[in-house]
């Protein structure tokens, strides 16, 4: 039986819920870029059922913040989903913050161990620093998910060189976060 992978591309394209900007980019267009190429690569596998939050660059997702989240989440528990992986660019008043970091609602857990190899990967692949697994168990995607879930900063959209990384290679996100995906379900 094939497992079931939710991406969720964080944000919209468009307010309520745009994401953060830097460098000439917006968060919500990387995301939606890496969430495509990691569901090509998951489905070319034949292990895993793919749903996207945003299977299209231009769906809007809620008239508000928090509906945005809430149909997001409630999409992932009602289609069965295994794993919920939200996709992000992390920001910094520092411009030399730089790296991939995950959160997970609990340690241990299913999604903390999810997240550390992820994480793994998506350093050997893009050679960006691995910032680590923190718990958050505030935030409503992991609170309110029925399965393990993680939310993934993959570099910082506000440092030059990470911003121009996730624009200009997002095959090797997709990648390093397929690989984690591999390593944790051995598949």
């Amino acid at each position: 039986m094939a497992i079931k992978i939710y991406i969720d591309q964080g944000h919209n394209p468009l307010n309520p819920n745009a994401g953060a900007e830097g460098n000439g980019l917006r968060e919500q267009d990387i995301v939606f870029r890496i969430g495509i190429e990691l569901a090509e690569l998951l489905r070319a596998n034949g292990n895993f059922e793919v749903r996207l939050s945003r299977p299209n660059a231009d769906t809007q997702i809620g008239t508000s913040n928090s509906s945005s989240l809430r149909l997001r989440v409630e999409d992932a528990n009602s289609w069965g989903a295994d794993y919920f992986i939200s996709l992000h660019t992390n920001a910094s008043s520092i411009p030399s913050a730089t790296g991939s970091e995950a959160f997970a609602f609990s340690e241990p857990s299913a999604a903390f161990s999810l997240g550390e190899d992820i994480l793994y990967w998506l350093n050997r692949t893009t050679g960006l620093r691995n910032r680590g697994m923190k718990v958050r168990s505030g935030l409503y995607v992991l609170r309110r998910t029925t399965m393990p879930a993680i939310l993934v900063e993959l570099g910082f959209i506000t440092n030059a060189s990470d911003a121009m990384l996730m624009s200009q290679r997002p095959d090797l996100f997709a990648e390093g976060i397929y690989q984690g995906i591999l390593e944790y379900t051995g598949v």
